[in-house]
């Protein structure tokens, strides 16, 4: 029989497994974003900077969402549990933004490489 929270079973920290699911969706966003280029014929590497924008966007509400997550754990006298959940979203978070930020700086450089090459 499943343990409920009438029963002393920790009521857990769903804002912890959001923050991994979405530090995960954000750090994958970039790369797959980049493999369709490789496999599409009308997707070009170019197309793929239009990914920029959502990495940066789930990174940030993963961060977010694991600092929600360890503040209702510190509320809760670490009873909540997800610590380790929460810190492993937060990182991804982090990591999803950091590949953003990357495919920014370069989208940047080849838009004005192509202007100065263009005058």
């Amino acid at each position: 029989m499943a343990a409920t929270a009438e029963q002393g079973a920790p009521p857990g920290n769903g804002r912890a497994i959001a923050a991994v699911v979405l530090g995960l969706v954000s750090a994958a966003t970039m790369p797959v974003a980049i493999l369709a280029t490789r496999y599409s014929g009308s997707y070009e590497l170019l197309h793929a900077g239009l990914a920029i924008p959502v990495g940066i966007a789930l990174g940030i509400l993963a961060v977010w969402l694991a600092r929600e997550a360890l503040r209702h754990d510190d509320a809760r006298l670490g009873r909540a549990g997800g610590r380790g959940a929460a810190r492993l979203g937060r990182a991804l978070g982090v990591l999803g933004i950091a590949l953003a930020a990357t495919g920014l700086v370069a989208v940047g450089v080849y838009g004005l490489l192509t202007y100065l090459g263009d005058r």
